[in-house]
């Protein structure tokens, strides 16, 4: 038989059986000795003699692309995206870089960048000519002006070297903020997946911070995701809708020109002053513990975005330094104006003088100098406390944690830089301020300093137990 010329016939030998001995002998006698199997065979191509990276990105179909990611990788997920890259000048370069998707819980982030020289293999993730934070990504690199016989010492002096690295960050930086333009939509889908990449390239390499600067996002507490200009371009309650909320110490409305109390000259200045002060950016990195700022925030018509990832503290540092008069501040370090009522100024004298005694009393109870006590007009009633803990001195403790310094105090609060509030609009407040001295006053105190801690975190052992003790002895206080 004539076979095609794309196939040849294979001959398997059948396996030989044992001897047989006795009536077992005289019975196989009888029987034929098993054929020679004959296999008609498709030669396969061990090596493409065109890969799919050689080619003009215009001849490729997306199933190629996967077919050729699925095949290389050996991972069963489909990449978000990938980037062809394909130069003649100044330099020979090709190569295709795929964006994987990573379950962030279970996988560590670890790609495989495969880089080659006239499609003759050389090694994987050469951090010389491919930049560390696309070392995340998969896929490869050909390149056949890279010479093949010299050291990584040598690579890493090598001028050449770094313009094939700087390239290929151009490459990647380009290919983002043109979908960030053309396609916002497809871009905020892949977000959550590709931020770690590019964040970790931004604290990486400064020029890649730069393109990348306004095609950052950030998604707020609608789930929308906005870029860094149009969180800027997000303002807390108008001034007016402030001035028809203001109220004095009585509860009632007060006019505009008793909240403000202020001459021409003054407000000049202060518009000047405004005009210089820092563009603050509130964000959230535990939705559930600072569930109670966010519903405050969100009544009070202002934004905030979520940062939950680990490399996201380093990134905003980063942004505000690139960034001159931009601040970043989680929504629990400050009572903002925005969450309070407006009082007269006579008010505000009053919760001072308030604040002062109750202070003592507060200290007192919890056994704790160095806790500050401010009272303040919340206009959610039913807050009765809050504690804040400025932004730098968070900042302080996560790099504390960071670097586990020993002999630090890696409690959140209790330290300095805390503040506890008192919401003097709730009863409870208003309760502790006029029996300071009572029977009853250092365990409402010690109540309410709990119910502000427990929004940020859980109490330790044994604080949680003298909360429920105590809560139990506060409800028996309702049956007498």
């Amino acid at each position: 038989e004539k076979l095609p010329d794309d196939e040849v016939l294979e001959e398997i030998e059948p396996e030989k059986k044992e001897a047989a001995e006795g009536e077992n002998a005289e019975a196989a006698e009888g029987t034929e000795e098993p054929k020679k199997l004959k296999i008609r065979k498709r030669p396969e191509l061990i090596n493409e003699t065109q890969p799919l990276w050689t080619k003009h990105p215009n001849e490729c179909t997306k199933e190629e692309y996967l077919d050729f990611y699925r095949k290389v990788f050996q991972d069963y997920k489909e990449p978000l995206f990938w980037i062809h890259l394909n130069m003649d000048y100044p330099f020979n370069l090709k190569g295709i870089l795929y964006f994987p998707k990573i379950n962030m819980e279970y996988e560590s982030i670890e790609g495989t960048i495969k880089l080659y020289n006239n499609q003759v293999f050389i090694a994987d993730n050469i951090k010389e000519v491919i930049p560390e934070f696309l070392l995340l990504l998969k896929g490869v690199i050909d390149c056949p002006d890279l010479p093949l016989n010299v050291s990584r010492s040598a690579l890493q002096n090598d001028g050449f070297v770094k313009k094939i690295a700087e390239y290929i960050t151009k490459k990647v930086a380009d290919k983002l903020a043109g979908m960030c333009k053309t396609d916002k939509e497809e871009y905020d889908k892949y977000w959550d997946d590709i931020s770690p990449f590019i964040k970790f390239g931004c604290l990486k390499d400064d020029k890649f911070c730069e393109k990348m600067n306004d095609y950052i996002l950030f998604k707020n507490l609608d789930g929308k995701y906005l870029t860094l200009p149009e969180c800027l371009e997000i303002k807390p309650q108008d001034e007016e809708e402030n001035k028809e909320n203001a109220v004095d110490e009585n509860g009632n409305k007060v006019e505009a020109e008793v909240v403000g109390d202020k001459s021409e000259d003054e407000a000049s200045e202060e518009n000047a002053g405004e005009e210089k002060k820092e563009k603050i950016i509130y964000y959230v990195t535990d939705e559930q513990q600072q569930s109670q700022y966010i519903n405050m925030f969100k009544a009070a018509k202002m934004d905030a975005v979520i940062l939950t990832h680990n490399i996201d503290q380093p990134f905003i540092s980063q942004l505000e330094q690139k960034n001159e008069g931009i601040k970043f501040q989680r929504i629990d370090a400050d009572v903002t104006d925005a969450l309070k009522s407006k009082t007269s100024k006579k008010a505000e004298k009053e919760m001072e003088e308030q604040a002062e005694s109750i202070s003592k009393l507060m200290k007192k109870a919890l056994k704790n100098d160095k806790i500050t006590v401010k009272v303040e007009k919340l206009k959610n009633k039913k807050i009765s406390s809050m504690i804040t803990l400025s932004e730098e001195s968070r900042r302080m403790q996560d790099m504390m944690k960071m670097y586990s310094m020993p002999g630090m105090d890696m409690s959140a609060f209790g330290g300095e830089g805390e503040t506890l509030i008192l919401n003097a609009n709730h009863p409870l407040v208003q309760y502790i301020t006029e029996h300071q001295d009572g029977e009853n006053a250092e365990m409402i105190c010690e109540q309410l300093y709990d119910l502000a801690k427990l929004q940020h975190a859980p109490l330790s052992a044994d604080a949680m137990t003298k909360f429920v003790a105590r809560s139990n002895d506060i409800m028996m206080l309702l049956t007498k």
